[in-house]
């Protein structure tokens, strides 16, 4: 079959379109902006690329459209589409009709934590000797591609619940029917389409009522929303895991290069890990519980482990030079900028940390976490953040209780020329964005090799 994704380019769907060419279909796609790295995956994949959104896509005869959830009525593609008898579907509902239905689907959703959750249990599968298909919202680092259609029963996805298409408003985890279903937390995110986090509440709730009895689901006892959404209906097996409160799972770090879990059979296991942070206890806990559903013993699965390479741009070191290391993290709302800077606290030892923050995600543009943006940051020894011209509050007031540790810059440029000079032997710098933070990356090591 010929199929052409609209929006091939976002991690999603370009996982998409590289599960589609596995399956055998001819596949090309589009995008605004055709960029690497996924460009070039998709490329060395054999799957045809066109920038921008006009009609000409369908002068090459696609059997099947797919169409990502950026596109919108009003977009030249859509409005060709409609205006043809081309057949279409959102990505979501594909995956479902031609991937998942044969599949034991394991999904990771929740706010913070999902693409480390997801990989994690892709790689725990893999090192059992079983083959999981997988489709994660980063590039897992032991595999070098977001998206995999692989041979075994489990196909571990990455559920998120941002809207599918323009045509269908409901979740994207709503299609996916899993058996294993871990919630990692539950905050309010993605102000762009929900008011407010009783909106998304009802979402999980919906998706609680697609895992099967014999199914189970796998949550944080420690979060009160995940509470909440079980308290509308559960028809599932439930276990919990937690560090600090009683629970089926539970973990502590007797050091920061192993850490001990204990089974619901209440045996202890101890591991050496290449994770740090107490986010990544949970996230560890998380994927042990859910692969231990799926047959794997926990300590076979914690064997594995050590052999984690973690996910690209989740705290990737990018760069070690002049005695400073430099970071390359997703975080880009306050509770995970948290996170992200308390973990790199506890590695920096002595060193100074500094944090770079792009405001990028329309959550964060519009101000919803102005308020708490100060205290996510506080953990930092610096603060440096990029005012860009779409951000719909005052950042300077958002980070005044930071004082003198805080700058506010007009462009990635400045906010190079200025932190540069003043990085020091031992420095940590972590570059925190969900894009490309405006090309800072590349302009800052760069910068660093030539002082």
């Amino acid at each position: 079959m010929k199929i052409h994704i609209l929006g091939v380019c976002g991690t999603f769907m370009g996982g998409l379109a590289r599960l589609a060419r596995e399956l055998g279909h001819e596949v090309s796609g589009s995008d605004a902006n055709t960029y690497p790295p996924m460009s070039t995956q998709l490329r060395e994949a054999g799957i045809a690329l066109t920038e921008g959104y006009t009609d000409d896509y369908l002068k090459a005869g696609p059997e099947l459209v797919l169409v990502g959830n950026a596109l919108s009525r009003g977009n030249p593609a859509v409005e060709a589409l409609l205006d043809s008898a081309v057949p279409y579907l959102s990505g979501p509902q594909w995956l479902r009709e031609s991937v998942l239905n044969e599949r034991w689907v394991v999904a990771v959703a929740g706010t913070h934590g999902k693409t480390t959750v997801t990989s994690l249990i892709a790689w725990m599968l893999h090192s059992a000797g079983l083959d999981p298909g997988f489709l994660v919202g980063g590039v897992p680092l032991n595999f070098g591609t977001s998206a995999r259609l692989g041979s075994a029963p489990f196909f571990v996805i990455e559920a998120d619940e941002y809207d599918t298409a323009f045509f269908d408003k409901r979740a994207k985890f709503l299609h996916y029917r899993p058996r294993t279903l871990t919630i990692n937390n539950l905050e309010y995110d993605h102000a762009d389409i929900y008011p407010d986090l009783a909106a998304i509440r009802r979402q999980f709730a919906h998706l609680l009522r697609t895992v099967p009895g014999s199914g189970l689901i796998v949550h944080d006892a420690e979060d009160p929303e995940i509470a909440k959404v079980l308290a509308e209906g559960c028809w599932s097996g439930v276990q919990r895991f937690a560090l600090g409160a009683p629970a089926d799972w539970c973990a502590t770090a007797p050091s920061g290069q192993e850490i001990r879990v204990v089974d619901p059979q209440r045996v202890e296991h101890l591991t050496a890990t290449p994770l740090f942070g107490e986010h990544n206890l949970r996230n560890t806990l998380a994927a042990v519980a859910a692969v231990a559903h799926a047959g794997v013993p926990a300590a076979d699965s914690l064997a594995a482990l050590p052999g984690f390479r973690g996910v690209a741009r989740r705290l990737q070191v990018i760069a070690q030079t002049g005695g400073i290391t430099v970071y390359d993290d997703f975080a880009h709302h306050p509770t995970a900028i948290r996170a992200t800077l308390q973990a790199l606290r506890a590695r920096a030892g002595s060193g100074r940390v500094i944090a770079v923050l792009e405001p990028r995600s329309n959550t964060m543009r519009a101000g919803v976490h102005a308020d708490t943006l100060g205290e996510a940051l506080d953990p930092a020894d610096l603060i440096y953040l990029w005012h860009r011209k779409d951000l719909k509050f005052n950042p300077n007031r958002a980070l005044q209780g930071l004082g003198s540790r805080a700058f506010v810059l007009e462009s990635v440029d400045s906010i190079a020329k200025s932190l540069i000079p003043a990085l020091q032997n031992g420095d940590h710098v972590v570059l925190m964005s969900n894009g490309s933070f405006g090309g800072l990356h590349d302009k800052f090591v760069t910068g660093i090799d030539r002082r």
